[in-house]
C-alpha cells in the first residue's frame, strides 16, 4: 500500500504537524502514567483501525516494559484480569471518547466518575487530550493511507 500524502513534504502540513507533535510531546511529559498513555493510544488506534498507530504504540509500549499478555489483551480489556482498576477506567474513557456518537449524551457521568476516582484533574485533562490527540492522529494516518509495519521505537518521541 502506498501513502496518498507525504505530510512532511507539504509546507502547510509540516507546519501543522510540528505543532501537533509538540502537543504529543507535552502529553508524554504529563503525570498520566506512561503505561496508561500507551494502552490508551493503542486502544483508540485499534477502535479506529489505524494500523500505523497500532504498530507504533504496540512497539513503544513493549519497549517501555509492557508485557505481551497485556498488549494482546488491550482489545478485550473488559474481560481481562491483567489491568488495574485505574487502567480499566482510562480504557473505558478512551472507548467512550472515541465512539462518542454510540452513546446518547456522549460520556456518561458514571464513566467520568470512574476516571475521576483514579486520576486527578491534571491527569484527567491529559487523558482527555490524549484521547482527542489519538483520534486526530488516527484520522490523519487513515485518510492518507500511511503504511504500517516499519515503525522504529522512539521515531516520534
Amino acid at each position: 500500500m502506498d501513502t496518498r500524502l507525504d505530510y512532511f513534504a507539504d509546507p502547510i502540513a509540516a507546519k501543522a504537524l510540528k505543532h501537533l507533535m509538540s502537543a504529543g510531546k507535552a502529553l508524554k511529559e504529563s503525570r498520566l502514567p506512561a503505561s496508561t498513555q500507551e494502552l490508551v493510544a493503542l486502544r483508540v488506534s485499534q477502535i479506529n483501525g489505524c494500523a500505523v498507530c497500532v504498530d507504533m504504540h504496540t512497539k513503544e509500549a513493549a519497549a517501555a516494559g509492557e508485557t505481551p499478555a497485556r498488549l494482546h489483551l488491550v482489545a478485550a480489556w473488559r474481560d481481562a484480569t491483567v489491568f488495574t482498576e485505574a487502567e480499566r477506567a482510562a480504557l473505558e474513557l478512551a472507548e467512550r471518547g472515541t465512539r462518542i456518537t454510540d452513546t446518547p449524551g456522549g460520556i456518561s457521568d458514571a464513566v467520568w466518575a470512574r476516571g475521576a476516582k483514579h486520576y486527578d484533574e491534571e491527569q484527567l485533562t491529559a487523558l482527555v487530550v490524549l484521547i482527542s490527540f489519538m483520534n486526530t492522529a488516527n484520522r490523519l494516518n487513515i485518510i492518507a493511507r500511511q503504511p504500517a509495519g516499519d515503525y522504529e521505537v522512539g521515531r516520534f518521541h
